[in-house]
């Protein structure tokens, strides 16, 4: 069975001006050949400055979300060919933000992916269970069910990246356990229709605890949140997924 790529990825999400560009520029200089995929999604205003700043880089640039039309009477919404356009390779679809915020269905996270997948974007797929859905022993339902209903046809390891993030663990500093991570992980990679998917793990996930988290097996990196904010957290990161 091929192996699945390495990837660490941040998620900006609503944060970040210009000024901090900086810091990707600084990520840039610390890793110029790293042993992973490295991705900063930065909020649409910074994509295509991002991309200029990290142009000859090893870093790649993504966008947090895209419409699944390619273009219309949608304001305030982004094609996933403006995307490409402004410099993204990536964009992160179905995060619980935006299925809890904005009320995407697995179905429109779906449309969302192939549409990317049309524009020549990685679709990022971001699956995960509410705390209530876990008490309730339904993690796996919840989690495989949306994988299932999420995935446009077609998508595979070269256009596709799962990750998985269970709500109650985003931006509380709360982690699952081992265990907990490696079940879902393992049911994951037994169910994509690629075995050589990527499959990342995302909830607070910080430099003191990276390099636990990719000695599970079946985790092939990181989708992080506030830690990839700044090149010191972030690169530690890196460098724990590079180890692994």
């Amino acid at each position: 069975m091929p192996n699945a790529c390495k990837l660490a990825a941040g998620n900006w999400k609503m944060n970040g001006l210009r000024a901090d560009l900086l810091e990707a520029r600084a990520l840039a200089r610390a890793f110029p050949s790293p042993g992973c995929g490295i991705l900063l999604c930065p909020p649409a205003t910074l994509i295509a400055g991002m991309a200029e700043a990290l142009r000859g880089s090893a870093l790649m640039v993504g966008g947090q979300d895209c419409h699944a039309r390619e273009s219309g009477a949608h304001t305030g919404d982004i094609s996933a060919r403006m995307l490409a356009d402004a410099g993204a390779r990536h964009v992160i679809l179905g995060h619980s933000e935006r299925r809890a915020d904005h009320g995407e269905s697995s179905a429109e996270v779906a449309a969302k992916a192939h549409a990317a997948h049309g524009a020549g974007l990685v679709a990022i797929i971001c699956l995960g269970e509410t705390e209530a859905e876990r008490d309730a022993g339904r993690t796996l339902d919840v989690v495989l069910g949306q994988l299932q209903d999420s995935l446009p046809q077609g998508a595979g390891a070269a256009n596709t990246v799962i990750a998985y993030e269970p709500v109650w663990a985003i931006g509380t500093g709360r982690t699952p356990t081992r265990d907990q991570i490696a079940e879902v992980h393992d049911a994951l990679r037994d169910a994509v229709p690629d075995k050589a998917m990527s499959l990342l793990y995302g909830g607070s996930v910080k430099p003191g605890n990276a390099a636990e988290i990719f000695a599970i097996a079946n985790v092939d990196g990181a989708l992080v949140g506030g830690a990839s904010l700044k090149a010191s957290d972030f690169g530690a990161i890196i460098t724990a997924l590079d180890a692994a």
